[in-house]
């Protein structure tokens, strides 16, 4: 099972720790903020896929970047209702077909899984 744990620090300041590792969210703007950590969490899984369809296909595909943007509807509910996500492959020679099988690989990550299936969230309030 996965567990993160969040503790309140002070005004809109989190610290956010799994494990013996943690670090700080702050929803002022000094840091990732809990949108920024959501869309680094994504923007990560998918970077994992590209190595692990690298190791795979026997590819050098080491020097990449994954860029994760997505823009706060102005309405109720807030929430993205798209999610724009690009891979810059440096120096890679792929040709169309590995791309595709490329793209279609990483949409397998867990977190974009979990997104598309739209988990229940259950909450439970202790005092």
């Amino acid at each position: 099972m996965y567990q993160v744990e969040i503790t309140h620090n002070q005004d809109l300041n989190f610290t956010a720790k799994t494990g013996e590792s943690e670090f700080v969210i702050d929803a002022k703007g000094k840091g990732f903020g809990p949108l920024d950590a959501f869309l680094a969490g994504l923007g990560s899984c998918i970077g994992v896929y590209i190595r692990k369809y690298s190791e795979g296909a026997k590819l050098d595909l080491s020097n990449f970047k994954v860029k994760v943007s997505a823009e706060l509807s102005k309405d109720a509910p807030f929430c993205f209702r798209q999610i724009f996500v690009e891979v810059e492959l440096k120096g890679a020679l792929l040709d169309e077909r590995r791309q595709k099988a490329l793209a279609e690989f990483i949409k397998n990550c867990p977190v974009h899984n979990t997104i598309k299936g739209s988990p229940q969230i259950e909450f439970k309030i202790s005092c």
